[in-house]
């Protein structure tokens, strides 16, 4: 989760008639944490999928709101076309990292903490939207030391500019193999082609070489009055998401903001886009989910409190208007949140249930409670991945060949999140991914469903086990395996050389038991080792638990 850091006293000038305290009790209800606080400084940890938080500019918007200082969407104006302010994109760039976005923000004032807030804040949209820099990356450049139009072209690797920080100039080659961003971020090009995206002026002094690094010509200061913000990637949502936040912030930082025209392959367009979006609602579906019995004047007033805009459009419709920085609205279902955060969560009331039945685990979840025991007992730790699971890690980091049908998420807003896994053992190893620094032995097991295509979308239990040490292999696994059929269901297996694409060939086995093939086991190839990056031998199994169970319970 990010983390920003607050200034205690920049908080109470923001909020010169509020008490600390009353600060303090309300920022868990807009979703945020409080990490450590001192005289001086407030930590805080906040939920990614509010970007708007990556500041205390962001957290003071939303506390205004609640604290009915300020009520409904936050004021934003700025000048529409920019016409003096213009990027050119060259055609060369349009296979490396085709789209832009950018503003300027003029007549401002910085001070040490304000830079500290942006640049807090531009790291925390580079991991979240921007995906570790892949989809989007942000310049934010001195404007008095840019003479427009801007270029945005790729050049090769022995082009050459002074870096931010330095003093001498270096080529695109050195700082890919020799500075630290280079050596972070420099894949993100790599699998492109041999040229590299460069941001200059029309006086050929380079602005940015991204997703890397600014030049040194550009940087800000506490004394820069005008700002020039460019976010460059590969997905245009991103950068118009990521543009969106950086202009309220700017905006309420105390910059004038002004639109840039970009002049690209397909004609010119003006960005940022700052227009809201509508969502129409049922107060009844707001009420039945929070199980209140609120009218529509409350509901709007609440959704105000949200720094929503909100209207009656007739009895049984709420017209939302969500503005553009808030990227984490898509549906009905977050407007309800919104209306809960007005309300006030801590207002929600528990209520008895209606019934007098009391609950009771179900035969599976006593049958899948005997077999986490027994592989507890046998040194094994559970993990718990998530059922929906990127497509790379699934099938081609593993090695595991994809089926005629994958089931895929329609619209996924996660990369991680693509599709349905079929398997749990990628995701174990990517779980052992995560946790190379950790000491070996690493003994994992998951109990979880998989899904499949049969005429219609199938989902079976399987348990996956997993073990990576430096003496890891087949017989240490066939082991605990064995062990598990024995003790938890009183069966014996038998073992059958096969090969799997996941498992090295003739260190492979089906597991069968009363003449069923319920699962597979063996060591993993050494190229699945490499792509998940793990250090030591792995050896896994995976059993259908849903066929063991239907037999056996």
């Amino acid at each position: 989760m990010p983390i920003v850091n607050l200034s205690i006293s920049r908080l109470k000038k923001f909020l010169p008639d509020i008490d600390f305290d009353k600060i303090l009790e309300l920022l868990p209800f807009i979703g945020l944490d409080i990490e450590s606080v001192n005289s001086e400084i407030l930590r805080i940890e906040y939920n990614p999928n509010r970007p708007d938080f990556g500041s205390d500019y962001g957290i003071v918007r939303a506390l205004r709101g609640l604290l009915e200082i300020e009520v409904g969407a936050p004021k934003f104006e700025y000048i529409r076309e920019g016409k003096y302010y213009v990027v050119n994109i060259d055609e060369s760039i349009k296979s490396v990292r085709p789209f832009v976005a950018a503003i300027v923000a003029k007549n401002g004032k910085l001070d040490d903490e304000t830079i500290k807030q942006l640049i807090g804040m531009q790291e925390d949209l580079h991991n979240g939207i921007g995906r570790s820099r892949e989809k989007a990356s942000i310049g934010i450049h001195n404007l008095d030391n840019i003479k427009f139009p801007v270029t945005y072209k790729t050049v090769d690797e022995d082009f050459s500019f002074v870096p931010l920080d330095l003093i001498s100039s270096q080529t695109i080659k050195a700082i890919l193999k020799t500075s630290s961003q280079g050596k972070e971020y420099g894949y993100i090009l790599e699998k492109k082609s041999k040229n590299y995206p460069i941001l200059v002026d029309s006086q050929n002094n380079v602005l940015s070489f991204p997703p890397i690094i600014n030049s040194d010509a550009t940087k800000i200061n506490k004394y820069s009055k005008s700002l020039f913000v460019e976010v460059t990637g590969t997905n245009q949502k991103s950068i118009e998401d990521i543009l969106a936040v950086m202009a309220i912030t700017l905006y309420d930082a105390g910059f004038e903001i002004q639109n840039v025209s970009i002049c690209n392959f397909d004609g010119r367009h003006y960005t940022a886009k700052m227009d809201p979006s509508d969502i129409n609602i049922d107060p009844h579906y707001i009420n039945t989910i929070l199980g209140l019995d609120l009218g529509i004047k409350l509901i709007t007033k609440y959704l105000h409190k949200s720094r929503l805009n909100a209207k009656e459009i007739d009895k049984n419709i709420i017209k939302c208007t969500i503005p553009r920085y808030r990227t984490d609205i898509f549906n009905s279902v977050d407007i309800v949140e919104e209306v809960a955060i007005g309300y006030g969560i801590y207002n929600l009331k528990p209520t008895i249930p209606s019934s007098s039945l009391t609950g009771q685990k179900s035969s599976l979840s006593r049958y899948v409670d005997v077999i986490r025991q027994t592989m507890v007992g046998l040194q094994m730790l559970e993990v718990t991945n998530s059922s929906l699971v990127n497509n790379k890690v699934q099938y081609e980091l593993s090695g595991m060949k994809s089926p005629a049908k994958i089931l895929q998420v329609d619209g996924t807003k996660s990369e991680e999140h693509q599709i349905l896994r079929d398997t749990l053992l990628p995701s174990l190893l990517k779980t052992l991914s995560h946790n190379v620094h950790e000491e070996y032995p690493q003994k994992l097991f998951e109990i979880g469903k998989t899904f499949h295509w049969s005429d219609t979308i199938a989902e079976c239990w399987k348990i996956g086990a997993i073990i990576a040490h430096k003496k890891a292999e087949y017989t240490e696994i066939k082991s605990i395996m064995q062990a598990l059929l024995k003790m938890a269901f009183g069966k014996n297996a038998d073992i059958i050389v096969d090969t799997n694409p996941i498992f090295i060939a003739g260190r492979c086995a089906n597991i069968v038991v009363d003449e069923e093939r319920i699962g597979i086991l063996g060591e993993v190839t050494p190229l699945a080792i490499d792509s998940f990056k793990v250090r030591v031998p792995v050896a896994a199994f995976e059993l259908n638990l849903s066929q063991l169970l239907s037999k056996y319970r």
